[in-house]
């Protein structure tokens, strides 16, 4: 290999991107597949111990970015791109701290949007989850994007305050384990 192909690689590959150029793109991608390097490479920079608080919670707001366009700016996002969501902001709240006045890393927020995008209560859920083989495609569907959507819980609940959104996310915990 040429030292002229590892340079176009390098220029090539956006997770060696600064910030500025990798926002830029995310901002006039159309396309998912740009979208999803976009959010793997500023996850991985987020994910970075070795940079300051600050630098990782922008470039988790670069991934956010990348996950809330996928959707085409859809009211309806699919389980997959909220399921990014929510384990990223999250993770953000766990290892970088929450932050009250920022709806994406606050906690209480990221569990009213976890309600919001639940169409079955925990016991519906569990009633399902007794006989999920017997049931159609659609319902086994349904339950499978319950589970996914409530995969961060275990670890967002302690940072939840003592009120209504906790009370109804503290149940999801043990129903997830029910759940396809």
């Amino acid at each position: 290999m040429s030292a002229g192909s590892d340079r176009r690689s390098a220029q090539d590959d956006p997770s060696t991107w600064p910030s500025a150029r990798l926002q830029a793109f995310a901002a006039d991608a159309r396309d998912r597949s740009q979208l999803e390097s976009v959010r793997v490479a500023a996850q991985q920079h987020a994910y970075d111990a070795g940079q300051p608080h600050e630098v990782r919670r922008h470039w988790a707001a670069l991934s956010l970015l990348a996950i809330r366009r996928m959707s085409g700016g859809s009211p309806e996002r699919p389980a997959r791109e909220l399921q990014h969501d929510f384990m990223l902001r999250t993770w953000v709240i766990e290892h970088l701290g929450p932050e009250n006045d920022h709806s994406d890393w606050n906690a209480e927020a990221l569990g009213a949007d976890t309600l919001a995008a639940l169409a079955l209560s925990p016991s519906e859920a569990a009633i399902l989850a007794t006989d999920w083989r017997e049931l159609p495609l659609e319902r086994i569907r349904e339950l499978r994007r319950h589970k996914n959507l409530t995969a961060h819980l275990e670890r967002l609940i302690d940072h939840l305050k003592p009120g209504p959104t906790r009370d109804r996310l503290l149940p999801w915990i043990e129903t997830r384990a029910l759940l396809p």
